[in-house]
């Protein structure tokens, strides 16, 4: 202030100059006031750079959160959106703990993060409408808009996440099923072919009766029966490997050799049971020509084997004879009985022959015939014998 009264005068002056006092002091009140009019206006400047500053702050706080909320979205999609099935249940487990930690722990502070982003621009256009400043505008691709469209995206590819993890647990879960079904099935079919090859491989019938053969047939036909019934099972055990096969099952491979094995097994059963039904029929049939053929040997040997016997018995008779007459008459009779005997050797000949076609027969086919002829115990030796005595 300019000295316009000096102090001394003041002072020393025993009644001053009231106007000028007053001037004096008034000075002092105008150079106040105005220094109050610069404070108050740099207290509105250093208020109006406050809100500028916060507002700087709440644009940058914008622009990262968004920039990391728009990043934290890019690297999710894609595991969302990954379908790569995996080839157990557990691994297809672990997959859903997974999803269900994303939802408990990793996506909750994300939507705290987005809720607040909304809260900072709403609040950041507010203040800068308020301080009549022009509105804010991000980035390029860090719109409100593009995150909310970010965030759609992950909402679906999420949705369609979740629903592909369930479908794909009850896919494996029936796989499981139906695998441990075609195990059982298989199983149970093995033990039941076990040692069947074997059987319908055996040559038992070359060796035995008519009697065991017929015995045999009847059990072939049993087992027949049997392997007809298995039928079922061998198509169901098929129609599982397919269905594992249209299902994408990650062991199908051994399912498809398992499956194969067990059909071309099945067709070889098969065709040992007709072979054999077709053997024992043939040797049915052969035993019964064979049969029959002793059958008819024994009811010619046995009145011819008759009639050598009284022809011996006669031959080696003595006779007592007185007249000529009685000698004649026995000549005769003895001349009869010799013309008998080209008859006689053609009927020996033709049951000779019933013996021979019967071991031809046997011979022809591989059978092994019992020793003796089981309706008569006259044997081709017999006969020869007895005829070389006649």
């Amino acid at each position: 202030l300019p000295p316009l009264v000096l102090p001394a005068d003041i002072v020393n002056t025993a009644r001053p100059d009231e106007k000028a006092i007053m001037t004096y002091v008034s000075s002092f009140y105008h150079a106040f006031s105005g220094a109050q009019k610069a404070e108050t206006a740099a207290n509105r400047i250093c208020k109006v750079l406050a809100v500028n500053q916060e507002n700087e702050h709440l644009m940058e706080d914008y622009e990262k959160l968004a920039s990391d909320l728009l990043e934290w979205i890019k690297r999710t999609i894609p595991w969302l959106e990954d379908r790569s099935p995996q080839k157990t249940i557990q691994e297809m487990q672990q997959k859903l703990e997974d999803f269900r930690d994303y939802r408990r722990v990793h996506k909750p502070p994300k939507v705290q993060e987005k809720c607040q982003l909304e809260i900072n621009f709403n609040t950041l256009q507010t203040k800068l409408r308020l301080s009549n400043r022009p509105a804010f505008m991000p980035s390029e691709g860090r719109m409100v808009s593009d995150i909310n469209n970010g965030w759609q995206h992950l909402e679906q590819a999420e949705k369609g996440y979740e629903e592909w993890l369930l479908n794909e647990i009850r896919r494996l879960e029936r796989l499981d099923h139906l695998a441990e079904k075609f195990r059982q099935k298989a199983s149970i079919h093995e033990a039941w072919t076990e040692g069947k090859e074997a059987m319908l491989k055996q040559k038992d019938y070359e060796t035995a009766t008519l009697s065991e053969v017929k015995a045999l047939l009847r059990k072939h036909e049993a087992f027949e029966s049997d392997l007809a019934a298995h039928q079922d099972r061998v198509e169901q055990i098929a129609a599982i490997a397919q269905e594992l096969n249209e299902l994408d099952y990650y062991d199908s491979p051994s399912v498809n050799a398992r499956c194969q094995s067990i059909c071309s097994h099945w067709d070889t059963l098969g065709s040992l049971t007709q072979h054999r039904r077709e053997a024992l029929e043939q040797t049915e049939k052969q035993l019964e020509t064979i049969d029959e053929l002793h059958l008819e040997y024994a009811k010619r040997a046995a009145p011819f084997n008759n009639w050598m016997e009284s022809a011996m018995e006669d031959l080696q008779d003595m006779f007592i004879v007185h007249t000529i007459e009685e000698i004649q008459g026995l000549i005769a009779a003895h001349e009869q009985f010799k013309s008998t005997l080209p008859d006689a050797d053609r009927e020996r000949e033709a049951i000779l022959g019933i013996q021979a076609e019967a071991q031809r027969v046997a011979q022809l086919h591989g059978i092994k015939l019992p020793g003796d002829n089981p309706y008569t115990s006259v044997t081709p030796l017999t006969i020869d014998s007895k005829w070389q005595r006649v």
